[in-house]
């Protein structure tokens, strides 16, 4: 198996992200959201997103390729909470094929947006997660973010879901 390669994301991978985005989800999320929400994501609709969001400057979206598939995607830019201080940057995703799980690729990924996050001068990070994601949480906490106790909520199909706060100083 070849090894999977990290590079910065442009417009033209804006669809392989968006099926990317679909099938992560539907994996990651089974049993902590609604099946039909799940079995209705469209790879289309997260398709236009992500085009837009890519013709941003500060996307900050990577992409990891394996034999030049995409398997995973993670992106950052300047922290969108309200209590944010300046220097203080957001992930705003980390995701990969169910198949990727456990092979390192969703650390690669974490590194390069804290790295890029880090280049363009932010000094902490912030990352919502849901609050029963176990897995996610795990992972993170192995890369050395903390739960910084601040909970939330987030829309999802209708329902609002609780959500977490992690941190880390970059």
């Amino acid at each position: 198996m070849d090894a999977v390669t990290i590079r910065r994301a442009t417009a033209a991978d804006a669809r392989a992200i968006a099926a990317a985005h679909v099938a992560s989800w539907r994996w990651a999320y089974r049993g902590q959201l609604p099946d039909d929400l799940l079995d209705g994501l469209s790879v289309e609709e997260r398709e236009a997103g992500w085009r837009s969001a890519l013709e941003l400057d500060d996307a900050g979206v990577y992409v990891a390729l394996r034999e030049d598939v995409v398997v995973g995607f993670a992106s950052g830019m300047a922290s969108r909470d309200d209590d944010a201080l300046a220097g203080t940057g957001e992930v705003l995703t980390v995701y990969v094929l169910q198949d990727e799980a456990g092979k390192g690729t969703g650390r690669d990924l974490l590194v390069a947006v804290q790295e890029d996050l880090r280049r363009r001068g932010f000094t902490r990070a912030r990352l919502w997660v849901l609050e029963t994601n176990t897995r996610a949480r795990a992972f993170y906490e192995r890369q050395g973010w903390t739960w910084d106790g601040t909970r939330g909520d987030h829309q999802v199909a209708c329902a609002n879901r609780p959500i977490v706060r992690y941190a880390t100083d970059l």
